[in-house]
């Protein structure tokens, strides 16, 4: 991995402590907060929209809608995730494993 692919990919350990703080949040004051509010059910209901789109975008669209359905979908993974109390470094690891860096 490159320093500037490594720098990249720390964003989204920095998204995932923002949704953190998001989590108790006013849900009047955060989108984020709201999701947590609605509960699981409503989460993964996002989730499912997101990929969708990002499907759809693929399939259809220019490659900037696809990234930015793609950015969609991670960030809606990422509250999933929170929301089950998994630590995003438990999806790192198994993406390392799978890339051969790991267990």
């Amino acid at each position: 991995m490159t320093q500037s692919t490594a720098e990249s990919a720390l964003v989204l350990d920095r998204l995932a402590a923002v949704i953190e703080t998001r989590r108790g949040a006013n849900p009047k004051d955060s989108r984020t907060a709201r999701l947590f509010d609605r509960g699981l059910g409503k989460i993964c209901q996002k989730v499912g929209e997101e990929a969708t789109e990002c499907v759809v975008a693929a399939l259809s669209e220019s490659d900037e809608r696809v990234v930015s359905e793609s950015a969609d979908l991670i960030y809606h993974l990422l509250v999933m995730l929170k929301a089950r109390d998994i630590e995003p470094d438990a999806v790192w690891t198994e993406l390392a494993a799978r890339a051969g860096e790991g267990k």
